[in-house]
């Protein structure tokens, strides 16, 4: 097979954008360029690699194929570019990191700290729900994952670095607010508004209450924690939230944390990538900056 790297590259941005024009757009090359470079390309694998279908842009399987190989090849040499820095005394690569949306909390804060000792980096950050940060992951996409529930379908390698408590909030006007030790029974009649089934807020929040026998009655289930708290100052119902999603103005939003017995439910948030992954210069540093930032905060 006669393949070039300009044609892996222009395949792999038509593969993830979905579109040779928006490829076009971002490879900074025209859009008839491209086309040409992908018949090339599949007249060297000797099989078409998309197809469109009411002008959506679908990969065949030669082409998923071919994409994950890609993919794999690309990053390969972006490492390698990354050691060569490294032998070199240089500290300068690129991050590319995909988070649930609940992390953009707290990540930029991280990433900022991050950057501040490594200037020379740049980061790619996708925020997603954790089904599409999951099939990144299961595709190997970025250098590393942050998630607060990892997949237990994979072979992954997870590291703790945060904890992440879940906590039951309420209009700041709700007859329980202030009340000290709320039962979980007390709560049967209340409507919740909860995150989206598959989101690691609500798989935790799922388990911890099939582990007391409590079924709450679901009024609204939504993928934004933002439209979650305006819900619940609106008066719709409860919710179950990370406090890294609640900010630091929960009175200016009318919002309030009940004390209800069993919460707040203690989970994590981790770092994830796939077992075997060799991580780039960049990402070990990354992974050596979150564990000094634990040692810091225990110190």
């Amino acid at each position: 097979m006669n393949v070039t790297f300009r044609q892996l590259r222009l395949f792999l941005s038509v593969a993830e954008l979905g579109s040779i024009t928006a490829a076009a757009r971002a490879s900074h090359v025209t859009q008839p360029t491209v086309s040409m470079q992908l018949r090339e390309l599949a007249e060297s694998v000797g099989l078409p690699l998309h197809e469109v279908i009411g002008k959506r842009l679908y990969l065949t399987q030669a082409g998923e194929e071919l994409a994950t190989t890609a993919r794999a090849m690309v990053g390969e040499w972006t490492d390698f570019g990354q050691r060569m820095d490294a032998l070199k005394g240089l500290t300068r690569g690129r991050l590319r990191i995909a988070v649930v949306s609940t992390a953009k909390y707290f990540i930029p804060r991280i990433l900022g700290r991050f950057c501040s000792s490594h200037p020379d980096v740049d980061i790619a950050l996708e925020v997603l729900n954790r089904d599409g940060v999951v099939q990144r992951l299961r595709a190997n996409q970025d250098d590393l994952y942050i998630m607060s529930m990892p997949p237990g379908d994979m072979d992954i390698e997870k590291h703790v670095f945060l904890s992440n408590p879940l906590v039951v909030v309420a209009p700041l006007s709700h007859p329980l607010a202030g009340q000290a030790r709320i039962e979980l029974a007390s709560l049967a009649q209340e409507r919740f508004i909860l995150r989206e089934q598959g989101s690691g807020t609500r798989l935790a929040c799922d388990a911890h209450f099939a582990g007391r026998g409590f079924k709450p009655i679901v009024r609204l289930e939504l993928g934004s924690n933002e439209a979650i708290k305006q819900s619940v100052a609106a008066g719709l119902g409860l919710a179950v939230l990370s406090t890294h999603s609640l900010g630091e103005h929960m009175l200016d939003d009318s919002l309030a944390t009940l004390d209800v017995a069993g919460f707040p439910i203690l989970s994590n948030w981790y770092t994830v990538h796939l077992k075997g992954k060799r991580l780039s210069p960049t990402a070990q540093a990354f992974l050596r900056h979150l564990a000094d930032s634990q040692q810091a905060v225990k110190g």
